[in-house]
């Protein structure tokens, strides 16, 4: 969208009147870490304390101007990308990027990655700076996937864009590089609620199998019922309640906290968790996506699934990324990197 373009509102960005809240809330809440919260003032600078939906089109240039290019994501790597324009959901056309060791020869593990940004916001370079690594450090290779956004493309259209992604690089793994019995899905935030969409998906609809899925700070609920969801409201943290219901409203419109809400865009709906690849899922103690990731872990576990779960004391809504260097983000770090080394070891 360009700057100077009028923006018109689309969709309904309140949630509805008979939007389900919890019966008893108590607003105390975890206290942010001391290293990430003296940087919470400096990063609401640049993101607002509440995202609005007449924020986006700003949001959206700002994140243009300050995001990484490609080139300097791989800057210093010994990694190649290379683009390719798919056919998404309905046959539109998308990109995808993948990304390779310089050397890459043998097949080895995939990551299917899905960004971040509330489903709003973003692209197919956000975030990418940890699964680049992996790349580098494991030989492997990752697709990341331009899906299209919302409001302008509501529900099924980003975790369908991102399906049709997934089922692309399975069925071009050997010439990806790709050891098809090594796929994986990633993301952040809204990627890790596609990516837990996906494993969904896949599991249902009979393929790409998934050796796992690495779901990180994940998006999964539009209910709010949660005690989390209460606690991280008028612009505490990162992703406060506000900013949970535009990205919500935007992706679901009318439909948004009602029934009529498909498990395969909230995860946290799914009643039957069984049947899901090995999932890796971290969450901040001190932000509002907390609950739901820990009631997804539990729900994979009472379905006698895996699943690795940490909670992270004092984390806002995506520390690891904003402040990378603070303690509590360099072992959150350390500790998902090693369970993909683990991952991806056995499955050689």
């Amino acid at each position: 969208m360009d700057g100077g373009s009028e923006y018109v509102v689309p969709l309904p960005i309140s949630p509805p009147a008979t939007q389900p809240s919890h019966p008893n809330i108590a607003r105390p809440r975890p206290p942010f870490d001391p290293e990430l919260a003296v940087m919470l003032p400096v990063l609401h600078q640049e993101i607002p304390a509440t995202v609005r939906l007449a924020d986006i089109p700003v949001l959206r240039e700002r994140l243009r101007a300050m995001a990484p290019s490609a080139a300097q994501l791989l800057a210093g790597r010994p990694i190649g990308h290379v683009e390719h324009v798919i056919a998404g959901f309905g046959g539109a056309e998308i990109v995808v990027s993948v990304f390779a060791r310089t050397d890459h020869a043998v097949p080895g593990p995939g990551f299917f990655h899905t960004h971040g940004g509330g489903m709003m916001l973003g692209d197919r370079f956000f975030g990418l700076s940890e699964v680049l690594d992996w790349v580098q450090w494991h030989d492997a290779v990752c697709v990341s996937v331009e899906y299209r956004l919302a409001p302008e493309f509501p529900d099924p259209v980003p975790v369908e864009d991102c399906y049709a992604g997934l089922v692309w690089t399975a069925a071009n793994a050997d010439a990806l590089g790709i050891d098809p019995g090594r796929l994986i899905v990633a993301g952040a935030s809204a990627g890790g609620g596609l990516a837990a969409g996906l494993a969904l998906l896949a599991r249902d609809r009979g393929a790409p199998g998934l050796a796992g899925q690495i779901l990180m700070c994940p998006m999964l609920d539009d209910r709010g019922r949660t005690v989390s969801s209460h606690q991280f409201v008028d612009g505490l943290g990162l992703w406060d309640r506000g900013s949970h219901s535009t990205a919500w409203g935007a992706l679901l419109a009318e439909r948004f906290g009602t029934d009529d809400v498909s498990f395969y865009a909230a995860p946290a709906r799914a009643e039957n968790l069984d049947g899901l690849p090995p999932a890796y899922i971290d969450v901040g103690s001190a932000e509002l996506l907390r609950d739901e990731a820990v009631a997804y872990a539990s729900g994979i576990w009472a379905c006698g699934g895996v699943a690795e779960l940490h909670v992270w004391q004092g984390g806002f809504h995506g520390f690891c990324a904003y402040v990378p260097r603070a303690a509590v983000s360099v072992q959150a770090r350390r500790t998902r990197d090693a369970w993909v080394a683990r991952l991806v070891g056995v499955q050689r």
